[in-house]
């Protein structure tokens, strides 16, 4: 399952918010969104659990949890 993790505080890193999902299940990606100029991140990442009850563990879990001082937002990403 693909998620979409929002509101990501800036300074958080691709390997620290694979940490944090690893918690809850196994992780087969984490991309985190970064600005093409500057080369920051844009406050959002998408995550890959292979397994769907892990990574609906993890939403439970992990939506509305603050990292960072971030209260981010996990969700199932919505493909169109």
């Amino acid at each position: 399952m693909k998620l979409l993790v929002r509101n990501l505080a800036r300074t958080t890193t691709e390997a620290e918010l694979k940490a944090i999902f690893e918690a809850h299940g196994t992780v087969g990606s984490c991309n985190l969104v970064l600005d093409q100029e500057t080369g920051k991140s844009k406050g959002f990442a998408f995550v890959e659990m292979p397994e769907d009850d892990e990574a609906n563990t993890a939403i439970a879990a992990l939506n509305g949890t603050s990292i960072a001082k971030s209260k981010i937002r996990v969700k199932e990403a919505e493909y169109k």
